[in-house]
Protein backbone atom coordinates (compact mmCIF):
# COMPACT_ATOMS: atom_id res chain seq x y z
CA UNK A 1 0.00 0.00 0.00
CA UNK A 2 1.20 3.67 -1.04
CA UNK A 3 2.02 5.88 2.41
CA UNK A 4 -0.73 8.46 0.49
CA UNK A 5 -3.36 5.88 0.77
CA UNK A 6 -3.27 4.63 3.80
CA UNK A 7 -4.17 8.66 5.26
CA UNK A 8 -7.40 8.60 3.22
CA UNK A 9 -8.17 4.75 3.86
CA UNK A 10 -7.98 6.16 7.74
CA UNK A 11 -10.26 9.23 7.03
CA UNK A 12 -12.64 7.08 5.00
CA UNK A 13 -12.92 4.43 7.83
CA UNK A 14 -13.53 7.17 10.43
CA UNK A 15 -16.50 8.45 8.27
CA UNK A 16 -18.20 5.34 7.58
CA UNK A 17 -18.05 5.38 11.56
CA UNK A 18 -19.98 7.86 11.66
CA UNK A 19 -22.57 7.47 9.23
CA UNK A 20 -23.07 3.97 10.15
CA UNK A 21 -23.70 4.94 13.69
CA UNK A 22 -26.04 7.72 12.46
CA UNK A 23 -27.91 4.79 9.91
CA UNK A 24 -28.10 2.80 13.29
CA UNK A 25 -29.83 5.55 15.59
CA UNK A 26 -32.20 6.30 12.64
CA UNK A 27 -32.79 2.70 12.22
CA UNK A 28 -33.31 1.87 16.20
CA UNK A 29 -35.63 4.93 16.05
CA UNK A 30 -38.05 4.01 13.68
CA UNK A 31 -38.18 0.83 15.58
CA UNK A 32 -38.43 2.20 18.78
CA UNK A 33 -41.10 4.76 17.53
CA UNK A 34 -43.31 2.17 16.61
CA UNK A 35 -43.34 0.35 19.76
CA UNK A 36 -44.35 3.65 21.02
CA UNK A 37 -46.85 3.94 18.54
CA UNK A 38 -48.29 0.98 20.17
CA UNK A 39 -48.43 1.61 23.73
CA UNK A 40 -50.09 5.31 23.14
CA UNK A 41 -50.85 5.94 20.07
CA UNK A 42 -51.30 9.96 20.54
CA UNK A 43 -47.85 10.73 20.59
CA UNK A 44 -47.04 9.33 16.98
CA UNK A 45 -47.11 13.06 15.78
CA UNK A 46 -44.04 14.00 17.84
CA UNK A 47 -42.28 10.46 17.43
CA UNK A 48 -40.62 11.07 14.11
CA UNK A 49 -39.14 14.75 13.43
CA UNK A 50 -38.63 13.77 9.91
CA UNK A 51 -41.84 12.08 8.74
CA UNK A 52 -45.23 12.83 10.71
CA UNK A 53 -47.19 9.17 10.42
CA UNK A 54 -49.98 10.39 12.68
CA UNK A 55 -52.60 10.82 10.10
CA UNK A 56 -51.64 7.23 9.04
CA UNK A 57 -51.84 5.62 12.19
CA UNK A 58 -55.29 7.03 12.78
CA UNK A 59 -56.39 5.85 9.08
CA UNK A 60 -55.02 2.26 9.99
CA UNK A 61 -52.69 1.23 12.57
CA UNK A 62 -51.75 -2.07 10.43
CA UNK A 63 -50.40 0.64 7.18
CA UNK A 64 -48.79 1.83 9.74
CA UNK A 65 -46.99 -0.34 10.79
CA UNK A 66 -46.12 -1.67 6.96
CA UNK A 67 -45.08 1.42 6.45
CA UNK A 68 -42.80 1.58 9.28
CA UNK A 69 -41.51 -1.71 8.45
CA UNK A 70 -40.17 -0.83 5.27
CA UNK A 71 -38.71 2.25 6.49
CA UNK A 72 -36.67 -0.09 9.07
CA UNK A 73 -35.39 -2.40 6.66
CA UNK A 74 -34.34 0.42 4.29
CA UNK A 75 -32.46 2.02 7.43
CA UNK A 76 -31.05 -1.51 8.64
CA UNK A 77 -30.04 -2.39 4.95
CA UNK A 78 -27.71 0.92 5.03
CA UNK A 79 -26.68 0.27 8.09
CA UNK A 80 -25.43 -3.28 7.31
CA UNK A 81 -23.89 -2.14 4.07
CA UNK A 82 -21.66 0.36 6.28
CA UNK A 83 -20.48 -2.21 8.67
CA UNK A 84 -19.77 -4.34 5.48
CA UNK A 85 -17.42 -0.98 4.78
CA UNK A 86 -16.21 -0.83 8.34
CA UNK A 87 -15.32 -4.55 8.42
CA UNK A 88 -13.33 -4.69 5.24
CA UNK A 89 -10.99 -1.36 6.18
CA UNK A 90 -10.62 -2.31 9.81
CA UNK A 91 -9.62 -6.16 8.96
CA UNK A 92 -7.49 -4.45 6.38
CA UNK A 93 -8.25 -7.13 3.79
CA UNK A 94 -8.20 -4.44 1.08
CA UNK A 95 -4.54 -5.30 -0.76
CA UNK A 96 -3.82 -2.79 -2.69
CA UNK A 97 -0.53 -4.77 -3.97
CA UNK A 98 -2.80 -7.47 -5.38
CA UNK A 99 -6.32 -5.73 -5.89
CA UNK A 100 -8.06 -8.67 -6.97
CA UNK A 101 -8.60 -10.87 -4.29
CA UNK A 102 -11.84 -13.21 -3.43
CA UNK A 103 -12.48 -11.67 -0.36
CA UNK A 104 -12.23 -8.25 -2.26
CA UNK A 105 -14.97 -9.63 -4.71
CA UNK A 106 -17.08 -11.17 -2.09
CA UNK A 107 -17.48 -7.69 -0.73
CA UNK A 108 -18.24 -5.97 -4.06
CA UNK A 109 -20.88 -8.86 -4.45
CA UNK A 110 -22.79 -8.04 -1.15
CA UNK A 111 -22.91 -4.53 -0.95
CA UNK A 112 -24.13 -5.14 -4.71
CA UNK A 113 -27.03 -7.18 -3.06
CA UNK A 114 -27.12 -4.82 -0.21
CA UNK A 115 -27.79 -1.87 -2.56
CA UNK A 116 -30.58 -3.57 -4.94
CA UNK A 117 -32.55 -5.20 -1.99
CA UNK A 118 -32.43 -1.01 -0.52
CA UNK A 119 -33.42 0.33 -3.77
CA UNK A 120 -36.09 -2.69 -4.02
CA UNK A 121 -37.12 -1.94 -0.40
CA UNK A 122 -37.43 1.63 -1.28
CA UNK A 123 -39.27 1.17 -4.45
CA UNK A 124 -41.91 -0.86 -2.87
CA UNK A 125 -42.06 1.62 0.01
CA UNK A 126 -42.79 4.80 -2.47
CA UNK A 127 -45.14 2.60 -3.92
CA UNK A 128 -47.04 1.87 -1.20
CA UNK A 129 -47.06 5.64 0.03
CA UNK A 130 -48.10 6.42 -3.47
CA UNK A 131 -51.10 3.90 -2.71
CA UNK A 132 -51.84 5.06 0.79
CA UNK A 133 -52.02 8.78 -0.86
CA UNK A 134 -54.40 7.69 -3.52
CA UNK A 135 -56.48 6.52 -0.46
CA UNK A 136 -56.22 9.75 0.21
CA UNK A 137 -54.04 9.28 3.49
CA UNK A 138 -51.89 12.78 3.92
CA UNK A 139 -48.32 11.26 3.26
CA UNK A 140 -44.97 12.60 3.71
CA UNK A 141 -42.93 12.52 0.58
CA UNK A 142 -40.64 9.41 -0.22
CA UNK A 143 -37.01 11.65 1.03
CA UNK A 144 -39.20 12.21 4.61
CA UNK A 145 -39.76 8.98 4.37
CA UNK A 146 -36.38 7.95 4.26
CA UNK A 147 -37.50 5.74 1.25
CA UNK A 148 -35.78 8.09 -1.49
CA UNK A 149 -33.27 7.64 -3.68
CA UNK A 150 -34.21 4.04 -5.24
CA UNK A 151 -33.12 4.55 -8.73
CA UNK A 152 -29.87 5.70 -7.79
CA UNK A 153 -29.42 2.18 -5.13
CA UNK A 154 -30.74 0.06 -8.11
CA UNK A 155 -27.99 1.75 -10.51
CA UNK A 156 -25.48 1.51 -8.08
CA UNK A 157 -26.48 -2.32 -7.70
CA UNK A 158 -25.97 -2.84 -11.53
CA UNK A 159 -22.65 -1.27 -11.54
CA UNK A 160 -21.20 -3.15 -8.39
CA UNK A 161 -22.19 -6.31 -10.22
CA UNK A 162 -20.44 -4.93 -13.06
CA UNK A 163 -17.36 -4.52 -11.15
CA UNK A 164 -17.26 -7.98 -9.34
CA UNK A 165 -17.40 -9.68 -12.85
CA UNK A 166 -14.43 -7.46 -13.61
CA UNK A 167 -12.87 -8.74 -10.13
CA UNK A 168 -13.81 -12.60 -11.19
CA UNK A 169 -11.96 -11.95 -14.57
CA UNK A 170 -8.82 -10.02 -12.59
CA UNK A 171 -8.52 -12.80 -10.41
CA UNK A 172 -8.55 -15.17 -13.13
CA UNK A 173 -5.64 -13.62 -14.72
CA UNK A 174 -3.76 -13.10 -11.77
CA UNK A 175 -3.63 -16.86 -10.72
CA UNK A 176 -2.70 -17.36 -14.03
CA UNK A 177 0.24 -15.29 -14.31
CA UNK A 178 1.03 -16.51 -10.97
CA UNK A 179 1.57 -20.16 -12.09
CA UNK A 180 3.21 -19.11 -15.17
CA UNK A 181 6.57 -19.16 -14.94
Amino acid sequence: MNISAKPVLKILHVLSWIIFVGVCIEAGGFIVNAFFALVNPKVISRLWQQADLSALSRYDNGYFFVMVLFMSIVALLRGLLFYLIIKLLYEKKLDLAQPFSRELRRFVLNVAYLSFLIGLFSVWGSAYAGWLVKLGVPMPDAAQLRLGGADVWLFMSIILFVIAQIFRRGIEMQTENELTI
